[in-house]
């Protein structure tokens, strides 16, 4: 098992395989496997010793991934919420950021449902 970026990647193609690393999506996975000349459709465990130090030095070299990306993330997520702008208060209270609709929905940002007592209009 190839091992880039701190990321045991599984037996697949180079292409697909690339994509385990955090910050890695197909498109990038493409534009490495044409720079370092490496066959996408080629199997990671086939790869010579070589190529995956190649894939490893374009990626470390060129891309943010897997720490370095994650730490800038939150670093930016942090910049927002200390400035108090908007986008930093939804994320400080763990409420849809991209102007997404509360009142019903975003339970993903939310949490499970918290039932609230005498929500019934009186007659």
């Amino acid at each position: 098992m190839a091992r880039i970026a701190g990321v045991d990647l599984p037996n697949k193609h180079v292409e697909v395989a690339l994509t385990y690393i955090f910050g890695l999506g197909r498109a990038s996975a493409h534009k490495i496997c044409e720079a370092t000349k490496v066959e996408p459709t080629k199997k990671m465990n086939d790869l010579s010793s070589e190529e995956l130090a190649e894939l490893r030095k374009i990626i470390e070299n060129e891309y943010k991934v897997e720490g370095r990306l994650r730490s800038e993330t939150a670093l930016n997520i942090k910049r927002l919420m200390d400035i108090g702008c908007y986008r930093g208060l939804r994320h400080r209270r763990g409420l849809p950021v991209r102007g997404q609709r509360t009142r019903t929905n975003a339970r993903t940002r939310k949490g499970k449902r918290k039932t609230v007592a005498n929500k019934k209009k009186a007659v």
